[in-house]
């Protein structure tokens, strides 16, 4: 049993009328009276509730969660009390999101059974332990609650970002997707295998024309041709200390492991074979390419038990790994990121030797919190130094791309939000050329 404020706010009148009684002494009796009445009606309240049970609460959750994402936990609570009751519901969230504020109030439930729905944002992998439903009900004299404990542990484990996959599956196959922060993709590809003949459509190039079957049906046609198929896209993902910068609560190493996903599922249905390496200190983990059913829920739970010891990495043993498991010619999409330019000289000369072996595609983040801080205006003289500095950071990334681009290294430089959708997009057009 558990007193609530009002208890003892009445409580509290009880005494300074008792303790007037000192100077009036039918105040005395009066005290004494509202005493024993509230005495009453505290165990009057605590009986309707004992009598019986008379509230469960379930939780209905996923037994996975999507990193990154927004997940539904939905509560239901329903009372059999013969009489309205208000209920505070308390879920006993997992420890990783530090949420010791939540909590849910309803007044007047009856004998229908009432839900609510919230969302969890995860920013690790790795298992979350959910405690119980705790559930509060009191009745309308609000002087006392009883607690029920509903709705048994259990645990959920955080995948990498799956919940958006068919959205880019759809933004894969797409002729004329142009929603926000998503630019168009073609699937029309050059020097192709023809595959069909269509109608023209907004937006398709002028050159694939077919002018004998235009003439023929009086309407535009064009010709549909078919992208190369089945090559092999190894998703390289770097694990070292470079990557354990934070955004939104998520590293970067997050970040790329969801966008490792997300571009193996969208290149499987291309009829390409995907792929995984990590490495930190030496090659870890490689998956060969392959494009089978359940091989993207084998790349899911390899991605999951991903990990880092926090190394510096080492692109030689990058290098030598590939050599040893990648024979076949293939297109490496490398996540890492490069601070400066130094940090990438020292690493180029074995990014060369991937390079002449295979089509690379080097994926580095730009820092948002510097953008945003040099796009917030300098008062001070300190502040215009600090803005110079910041700006030249933010040049010195534009200086790695194109100091890979001078060496016929594709790349990349990207914001941790934008990752997913970029790579994709840079993918579907390195594909079609």
């Amino acid at each position: 049993m558990f007193l609530r404020r009002r208890f003892y706010l009445l409580l509290l009148a009880v005494a300074v009328v008792t303790g007037l009684g000192y100077a009036c002494a039918p105040l005395f009796t009066m005290g004494r009276l509202l005493a024993l009445l509230l005495l009453v009606a505290t165990v009057a309240d605590a009986a309707l509730l004992w009598y019986r049970r008379a509230v469960t609460a379930a939780r209905r959750l996923s037994t996975r969660f999507s990193n990154g994402d927004d997940n539904p936990v939905t509560i239901q609570v329903e009372s059999t009390y013969p009489f309205p009751v208000r209920i505070e519901v308390i879920d006993e969230l997992p420890f990783q999101f530090q949420r010791r504020d939540f909590r849910w109030q309803c007044s007047g439930v009856a004998a229908a059974p009432v839900s609510f729905t919230y969302t969890l944002r995860p920013t690790r992998r790795g298992i979350y332990a959910f405690g119980h439903v705790l559930v509060f009900a009191s009745t309308r004299l609000g002087l006392v609650e009883r607690r029920y404990r509903c709705a048994s542990p259990c645990d959920v484990s955080v995948y990498p970002s799956f919940q958006r996959l068919h959205q880019y599956e759809l933004m894969a196959v797409s002729q004329n997707l142009q929603q926000p922060g998503i630019k168009r993709i073609r699937r029309i590809g050059r020097n192709t295998e023809f595959e069909h003949i269509r109608d023209y459509l907004r937006g398709d190039d002028y050159r694939t024309v077919n002018w004998r079957a235009t003439a023929r049906t009086g309407r535009p046609m064009v010709n549909v041709y078919q992208d190369e198929r089945s090559q092999q896209v190894f998703c390289v993902v770097d694990k070292g200390r470079v990557m354990q910068q934070a955004f939104e609560r998520m590293t970067l190493l997050d970040y790329a492991i969801n966008a490792s996903l997300a571009l193996s599922y969208v290149a499987m249905r291309k009829e390409d074979r995907a792929g995984l390496i990590t490495f930190n200190d030496n090659l870890e983990t490689f998956v060969a390419a392959d494009r089978r059913p359940g091989h993207i829920n084998k790349l899911m739970e390899t991605l999951c038990a991903e990990q880092t010891n926090f190394e510096e990495t080492d692109f030689s043993a990058l290098s030598v790994g590939i050599g040893r498991h990648v024979s076949k010619h293939s297109l490496l999409i490398l996540f890492t990121n490069f601070m400066g330019l130094v940090s990438l000289q020292r690493q180029l000369p074995f990014l060369l030797q991937i390079a002449r072996r295979h089509r690379l595609l080097v994926v580095f983040f730009d820092d948002v919190e510097l953008q945003q801080f040099v796009a917030s205006p300098a008062t001070t003289a300190e502040e215009r130094c600090q803005h110079e500095v910041a700006g030249k950071f933010m040049a010195e990334k534009q200086l790695v791309a194109a100091t890979l681009r001078q060496y016929g290294i594709l790349s990349l430089l990207t914001t941790p939000q934008a990752l997913s959708v970029d790579v994709i997009n840079k993918y579907l057009a390195v594909r079609s050329v």
